[in-house]
């Protein structure tokens, strides 16, 4: 049976190649989810791709997810830093969870700093621009796979 990841991306990111290139960079939201879902199918897993910019349609979205997905990879955007209803919806899954952010939040203004995801994701990438995306995959593909390597 094929393994099945679910992408999440929050508020603005479908603005990806338009807001502020110097932090987010040049590709597009579609340009990074084609990479991804190709990435994905030629290891053998599927991978669903999901944008929102509204608070609900992601925890009805993640609550959809349930018994459905093996791992889901999220960029919460804003939400990160408010969204309690968005945490406890993950909690829900079950499943290996890696949060992910362009830019590094760490390192941004003091309300970015905090997030309501991190301590409950398998891990955290940030600060690597949109190759956290990929290397979020291929490391959620190690965690489904069991393996200690990077495909």
């Amino acid at each position: 049976m094929t393994e099945k990841i679910l992408v999440l991306n929050g508020p603005n990111l479908n603005m990806l190649g338009q807001r502020e290139p110097e932090i987010y960079g040049k590709l597009t939201l579609d340009g990074i989810n084609a990479v991804l879902v190709r990435m994905a199918e030629e290891r053998g897993f599927s991978l669903e791709t999901f944008q929102t910019n509204h608070e609900g349609a992601m925890v009805d979205r993640i609550q959809g997810a349930f018994g459905k997905v093996d791992g889901v990879i999220i960029n919460p955007a804003a939400f990160t830093h408010t969204s309690v209803a968005i945490r406890d919806a993950l909690l829900l899954l079950h499943v290996p969870i890696i949060e992910v952010h362009i830019s590094n939040i760490h390192k941004r203004e003091a309300f970015r700093r905090h997030s309501y995801v991190s301590d409950i994701a398998t891990g955290q990438i940030v600060g690597l621009g949109v190759r956290g995306y990929l290397l979020a995959l291929e490391a959620m593909m190690a965690l489904l796979r069991k393996r200690d390597d990077l495909l």
